[in-house]
């Protein structure tokens, strides 16, 4: 079977899902917004296989992704918006037009930093542009992720930090103000510090070079081992969360936490 029987082989088993008279009910009452959140949680677990180094789940994963592309294209098709073949075409001329110098004549980019350059010059191109800079972020993004393009989008014209100790002189003043909003008792002025607080941990983390998505990642990562290893120390003894103080959790933590760094 060539390439394009198996995808035209995974289209059919789509149509089949939404067959007016024999297909599934569940497929059938769905629609662009309904899915929306699935293709999501499908991009994320691709992400997150990844980053485990999971090459079979990876490719598990990959399929279920492509699934909610071929679920997209049949809604738009029983609408006589566009098909799958349309999606496929229009990605491939888009990613020639922004590879001039690959495909065109731009043999003057050497460096990653010019095919930055090159990639936001021909995006400009594409679409009319907005009168507002961060209009070019897109709202959908997950909040961590959109901080940080919505800074690096700002920092391009100027409007940034010239230095990392000025950043955490911000973090300082946030958190003083995060205080003041938890003395205060008002739970909407704590929502905006503890936000304003985030956000400028994440243009630390720019400053510093880190993506403060993959940061956070490993960090959930380190805490999701660390504490399933108390969890097993805890099973071991026969003994259940109740019957440990908060200072010998802490103990085990450390006990963990030093593991976890002989293992890396």
């Amino acid at each position: 079977m060539v390439e394009s029987d198996k995808i035209k082989k995974l289209q059919q088993v789509m149509m089949r899902l939404r067959d007016p008279q024999t297909g599934c009910p569940w497929d059938l009452e769905q629609n662009f917004k309904s899915i929306a959140p699935y293709t999501v949680e499908e991009a994320y677990e691709v992400a997150d296989a990844v980053e485990r180094g999971d090459m079979n789940d990876l490719k598990d994963e990959l399929g279920d992704l492509l699934f909610q592309i071929i679920f997209h294209a049949q809604l738009a098709e029983e609408q006589n918006l566009f098909n799958f073949d349309d999606i496929a075409a229009h990605v491939a001329a888009k990613m020639i037009s922004r590879h001039p110098h690959v495909f065109g004549d731009r043999c003057d980019i050497k460096n990653t930093n010019q095919v930055n350059e090159l990639w936001d010059e021909v995006k400009a191109l594409e679409k009319p542009k907005s009168e507002y800079l961060l209009d070019e972020v897109t709202r959908a993004l997950p909040a961590l992720l959109r901080a940080q393009k919505l800074q690096k989008k700002a920092a391009k014209v100027g409007f940034d930090w010239p230095s990392v100790g000025e950043v955490f002189d911000k973090i300082e003043e946030e958190k003083n103000e995060l205080n003041q909003a938890i003395e205060s008792g008002n739970e909407g002025q704590i929502l905006d510090e503890m936000g304003d607080l985030l956000f400028c941990m994440v243009n630390l983390a720019r400053k510093l070079g880190v993506d403060a998505e993959q940061a956070l990642t490993s960090t959930n990562n380190k805490f999701y081992n660390r504490f399933n290893g108390i969890q097993d120390e805890i099973k071991v003894k026969n003994k259940d969360w109740g019957d440990f103080t908060l200072n010998e959790l802490e103990e085990m933590w450390v006990r963990q936490k030093s593991k976890s760094r002989k293992v890396a």
